[in-house]
């Protein structure tokens, strides 16, 4: 049973908007089950999926406001903030009563930094729902980043009369009390936090922090012990406790930690600096030296950093990179003086008197206007070990979207989950390629695209494919599949047995068979050959013109010796033949856009996508087109668009250019 109820699913997966056709009563029915699918695929975070499934629903009930909103879910989860918004603000259109779009939105423009429109949506929200705890800790977190602590305490206030036991309010009001240079009453709150949740290594994180800012060392390494102890893996806690042991000079402690840090969080640069201090401390230069470099590799804005180096790097002789790490100080903080006089000190040692006369005397000149700069000080470097911020709270409301989108529904079997994992999860962190989507070409074989909602489809080949005159159905596709040792030497057999048969009778049809095998194995030349004889047989009336015409463009790309004008004048006779042979159009933009013609291709990735509104590789490709040119917003809309139509690794680039 289980394996026929899996077959149903895929079989709905391969539906196409070309392949509907429903009876009202079919569509309702289709579309609750559609969704219901979708929705369980967006809680096991198959969003790539749920999306697809979500767009078949709005195609058939395009006034429902659920499948958008379900959809701006699943696109917050792999963070297409703008595409997301769209469909909430699609959602709302339809639904202007529904907290939950209200939550979702205001959590997107949380995420673009649009402060004053999310307060504004989970203000919305909490009209709707307002003994929701969710909405109010997302205002009250939002409205402190606005710099409103006042009133993002009287929401907490007003959660805590409602839940004066609960944890994460009270270390909520403790992290805006930090951020408000309320210490002591942070203190007050972490402690009532820590008496809720005593298990929760996060707040002994938070307590222990907020103590060593108020120099409480004994009681902070306490809690910042018990955190760890508690299976903390916050790199933090082991930061902020190694300072203390260092401020003990229990080195040997410090380094421990410190190491452990390094493990926890090999890309955060504070741990390397830290430790390339306390390296420093005891005369191990070297890797203290090491450990800078790699902090600032990490953070090269952290100009601070280079203070330290540069005390290493006079312990090192290395006088030279001691002045050119000051003088980017100085640029940076020109009234931090030590860096004056430690490149005066290294210009010495090198024997450049002059310029280290300049630099103590810079320095001098910098001394007798204290006075007047003493406001400046505020700029001045931290360049001592840095105490690291408390183990987070999660802050990340995605998962939460996910889980609510799929209560109350039946449950579906796991056996329908298991997707392909190239798909699944938070894809827009997997790396890919920025590279365009390829020619769309004609192929016996092609890689499953059942996910994409490009309509791969034209009559004339269709007609061609009814007709039987070739040996296996044509597809048109960009993911060919990889040849096995096989099927290389079946096609191999069909060239000979297709030359016998032409030595017989040459048709343009067999011309048009023998160069398809000889595409399929690669011998574009041979292929090429075929199909120019196949033309010079066929009346150009004939709809294989088209198609032969189309096919000998791809193989002409597909040769070592690239000659653009010959595909693309291959592309517009296809055009001229048959406008509406929209893959011509791609391919044409495809080629323009490898001749940096960048403009000329949007013009064609335009004209295709007009013909096809669902075109998902077009949209894919003019995305980073723009963004080639520069114009980012557009191109991120793009890309925003291929991601909804099935091309997933259209999220990795959102992310990356965004």
């Amino acid at each position: 049973m289980k394996e026929v109820y899996k077959y149903i699913v895929i079989t709905l997966l391969l539906f196409t908007p070309y392949t509907l056709h429903y009876t009202p009563l079919q569509a309702q029915l289709n579309t609750d089950r559609i969704t219901a699918i979708g929705r369980n695929a967006l809680y096991f975070e198959d969003y790539v999926l749920s999306i697809q499934y979500f767009n078949q629903v709005i195609r058939l009930k395009p006034y429902l406001a659920e499948p958008y909103f379900y959809r701006a879910i699943a696109k917050i989860q792999l963070e297409d903030y703008q595409g997301a918004l769209r469909d909430c603000n699609a959602a709302i259109e339809r639904n202007p009563f529904s907290p939950g779009i209200y939550y979702a939105r205001g959590y997107i423009y949380r995420q673009l930094n649009e402060l004053e429109k999310a307060e504004a949506d989970y203000t919305e929200a909490l009209r709707f729902s307002p003994e929701n705890r969710t909405y109010m800790l997302l205002r009250a977190d939002t409205r402190a980043a606005m710099k409103q602590y006042d009133l993002a305490l009287e929401d907490i206030e007003q959660m805590l009369k409602r839940e004066p036991q609960s944890a994460s309010v009270w270390s909520e009001k403790g992290h805006i009390c930090i951020l408000k240079k309320d210490t002591l009453t942070a203190l007050e709150a972490f402690e009532q936090a820590v008496k809720y949740d005593k298990s929760n290594p996060a707040v002994w994180s938070a307590l222990g922090v907020t103590n060593l800012m108020l120099e409480h060392e004994d009681e902070a390494y306490v809690q910042l012990t018990q955190a760890i102890n508690l299976g903390s893996k916050w790199a933090g806690d082991y930061i902020n406790r190694g300072i203390i042991h260092y401020h003990r000079h229990n080195y040997r402690g410090a380094l421990s930690d410190y190491d452990q840090a390094v493990k926890n969080a090999p890309r955060e640069a504070d741990c390397y600096y830290n430790r390339g201090i306390m390296r420093q401390e005891v005369g191990d230069y070297n890797r203290a030296l090491e450990d800078f470099n790699t902090a600032l590799s990490l953070a090269p804005e952290r100009t601070e950093m280079r203070y330290q180096r540069g005390l290493v790097q006079m312990q090192l002789k290395q006088w030279k990179a001691v002045v050119t790490d000051m003088d980017a100080l100085i640029e940076r903080y020109p009234y931090f003086l030590p860096a004056y006089y430690l490149a005066a000190q290294a210009k010495t040692q090198q024997g450049d008197t002059k310029a280290a006369y300049r630099y103590r005397q810079q320095a001098y000149e910098l001394e007798q206007r204290k006075d007047e700069i003493q406001a400046q000080q505020a700029a001045q470097p931290h360049t001592d070990m840095l105490i690291a911020e408390a183990q987070p709270q999660s802050k990340d409301h995605r998962k939460q979207f996910s889980t609510s989108a799929a209560q109350s529904q039946t449950e579906i079997p796991d056996e329908e989950q298991k997707y392909d994992s190239q798909t699944r999860g938070t894809v827009q962190k997997r790396y890919q390629d920025v590279v365009n989507e390829p020619n769309i070409l004609l192929s016996y074989y092609s890689q499953d695209l059942s996910l994409r909602s490009t309509n791969y489809y034209h009559p004339l080949v269709d007609d061609l494919n009814k007709r039987e005159v070739l040996p296996a159905t044509l597809k048109f596709t960009n993911q060919e599949l990889a040849l096995t040792a096989e099927m290389v030497d079946y096609h191999f057999a069909q060239i000979t047995h297709l030359t016998e048969r032409m030595d017989e009778y040459p048709t343009a049809e067999l011309y048009f068979a023998r160069a398809m095998e000889f595409a399929i194995i690669k011998d574009y030349a041979s292929a090429i050959d075929d199909c120019t004889k196949a033309l010079t047989i066929t009346d150009n009336r004939s709809p294989l013109t088209v198609i032969l015409t189309f096919c000998r463009a791809n193989w002409r790309y597909r040769l070592a010796e690239v000659d653009y004008e010959l595909m693309l004048r291959d592309y517009d006779y296809v055009l001229r033949l048959q406008p509406d042979f929209v893959f011509a159009l791609y391919n044409k933009a495809n080629i323009l856009c490898a001749q940096h013609e960048y403009n000329d291709a949007i013009k064609y990735y335009t004209q295709a996508i007009q013909s096809d509104a669902d075109f998902a590789e077009a949209y894919f490709n003019r995305g980073l087109t723009y963004i080639y040119i520069g114009e980012n917003e557009k191109g991120l809309s793009d890309l925003s668009k291929a991601g909804e139509l099935g091309i997933y690794q259209a999220y990795n680039m959102i992310t990356r250019f965004k």
